[in-house]
């Protein structure tokens, strides 16, 4: 065991041997490390060539008066602590039965900050991958099968995963609660929660072997937008090094106040939410049960989104990016090619025709609709519907992830994941949201009940095998590489890209036109200030606003 990554490792019986100064050594060892570090001494399991810690907590319970208010300092424990189980979950709803997501997350609570780390025993400034669950900011867990970072861990890197607040608990956003702070702001407690994680990372990690100088952030779907958010947020800077962001969505985003672009202001939200509860001011909602706020808020409406608040989010995503002012960081980001076909929700109703189409597309984008018709012709009606609203949310957010990187000189790599399979491809759910995941963690074995289950055959265990490898290599030293597969060069390489089917495949040009066209709508929209960009597409799309001077 390497002296200069400074383990004190131990074994039940010689924690009075630390206390006493004394050193103990690794011929002694047991099968339960223990690692002393400064945030306390923690001990996990031993696991073949890994050591790891479940339920670490890395801030002080956010419950009682601390309910809406900026995650502090976890406080100190005495002796060594267990972590061996997963801490509780955040508090949130219970998946609908029959949801392919549908999991068990097992127990929940209010006092859910805390993390988990897997790393190699031998592990020595290894690179650090951190790991934000999806969910909608309203659901998951760091302590789901797909999210074991085992595998992962044994390709060399320290795997960290965590659990930030959801739901209201999370992201209430109210008059109140921002007159309670220096700065009168409110909302964003779950990226604040991710925030002090990465403060606990730096802090803490070089005493499981990891370099706290080499972190990269990574997530899907919510927490990939979660990704996005802490690239623009000002006091995660210096925290990450890199990112990964798998199925991101750059929506239009709530001002704390100021009503823009259609959306109301976070405040009035937290306001409206309040008389809905039935609460006559703070001090009742903070005194209502959390289990009931997080099951009443949402039959309101209530959604959890962040807010543009002038400091923890200066300003929209995209505005953010377009003025270079995220973090300069190397990055992949990509999206799946069936996205929708698990999540039709999110598409308008299918219209009765494809004269019906043609005739709504014409009447939403004016002159860009033989553009966007031959993208996504009326001839293949039910695929345009899901190619259209994968595109205006998560097509063009992959790719102007890796362009605005690109432009600021920094290593940006995009993919686009195709691959399918039997149990899938017979739901109708070829190369779903999330379906990446299994391939990304090797954990295909440990899907949620409902999922369909990956078979593991030659395809797909070549694709675990490149997927697993670009993903670990990017987080050792900023190059995606994968041994047996082909090498993936930088976007601005041509507009390259990485096509994940049954292997992976180096390409150049992702859907030509896609990105093009998305981005000039959004340009318009942001321009005329008054209508949301993500939401409004393909038929419900409204009438395209004029053409813009501030539209290249």
């Amino acid at each position: 065991m390497s002296l200069q990554i400074k383990f004190k490792l131990l074994v039940r019986g010689v924690a009075v041997a630390l206390a006493a100064g004394l050193t103990v050594s690794t011929a002694t060892l047991g099968a339960d490390p223990v690692v002393e570090a400064p945030a306390g001494a923690v001990r996990g399991d031993s696991r073949g060539d890994l050591t790891v810690f479940k339920g670490i907590p890395y801030a002080a319970p956010p419950i009682g008066d601390a309910r809406w208010k900026a995650p502090a300092d976890a406080p100190v424990w005495d002796g060594v602590k267990e972590a061996t189980d997963f801490g509780p979950a955040c508090l949130q709803p219970v998946r609908t039965t029959g949801s392919i997501y549908a999991d068990d997350v097992g127990v929940m609570s209010e006092d859910c900050l805390n993390l988990n780390i897997w790393a190699p025993k031998d592990a020595e400034k290894a690179g650090v991958f951190v790991w934000i669950h999806g969910g909608a900011l309203r659901s998951g867990a760091s302590s789901l099968g797909m999210y074991d970072g085992a595998r992962l861990a044994e390709k060399g890197m320290v795997v960290v995963s965590i659990n930030y607040r959801l739901g209201v608990l999370g992201y209430l956003a109210h008059p109140e609660l921002s007159a309670e702070t220096d700065d009168n702001i409110s909302g964003n407690y779950g990226l604040l929660d991710q925030i002090k994680a990465l403060e606990w990372v730096r802090d803490n990690i070089a005493a499981f072997g990891g370099d706290p100088d080499n972190v990269t952030i990574a997530g899907e779907s919510a927490g990939a937008l979660s990704v996005m958010y802490l690239m623009a947020s000002p006091p995660a800077r210096g925290l990450f090094h890199k990112a990964v962001a798998q199925s991101a969505y750059m929506i239009t985003t709530p001002e704390l106040r100021e009503n823009r672009f259609g959306q109301i202001p976070g405040e009035a939200v937290g306001a409206w939410l309040m008389g809905k509860l039935g609460a006559a001011n703070l001090g009742d909602l903070r005194a209502m049960d959390a289990d009931v706020l997080t099951i009443e808020a949402p039959k309101t409406g209530y959604a959890p989104f962040g807010v543009i608040d002038g400091k923890i989010l200066p300003r929209q995503l995209v505005e953010v990016f377009d003025r270079g002012e995220q973090a300069p960081v190397p990055i992949i980001a990509g999206f799946n090619s069936g996205e929708i076909r698990s999540l039709r929700f999110l598409m308008p109703p299918k219209p009765e025709s494809a004269e019906a189409y043609e005739a709504a597309i014409r009447a939403g984008y004016g002159e860009l609709a033989d553009a966007f018709l031959a993208q996504y012709p009326a001839t293949a009606l039910e695929e345009s519907m899901l190619a259209i609203t994968r595109d205006g949310m998560y097509g063009w957010t992959a790719e102007r992830l890796v362009a605005k990187q690109t432009a600021l000189g920094v290593p940006a790599y995009l993919y686009i994941f195709d691959h399918g399979y039997p149990a899938a491809d017979e739901m109708g759910l070829h190369a779903f949201h999330a379906s990446e995941l299994p391939y990304v963690f090797g954990t295909w074995k440990k899907t949620a009940p409902l999922w369909p289950k990956v078979p593991g055959n030659t395809a797909d265990l070549k694709t675990v095998s490149g997927m697993m490898g670009y993903w670990s290599s990017f987080t050792r030293d900023g190059v995606p590489r994968a041994e047996d597969h082909p090498a993936w060069q930088p976007y601005a390489n041509g507009e390259a890209y990485m096509y994940f089917a049954d292997v992976p495949r180096a390409a150049h040009e992702l859907l030509p036109g896609m990105y093009e066209l998305h981005e000039e709508v959004v340009c318009r929209r942001r321009a005329k200030g008054d209508v949301s960009w993500n939401w409004n597409i393909g038929i419900i799309s409204p009438p395209l606003p004029a053409k813009s001077t501030e539209c290249p």
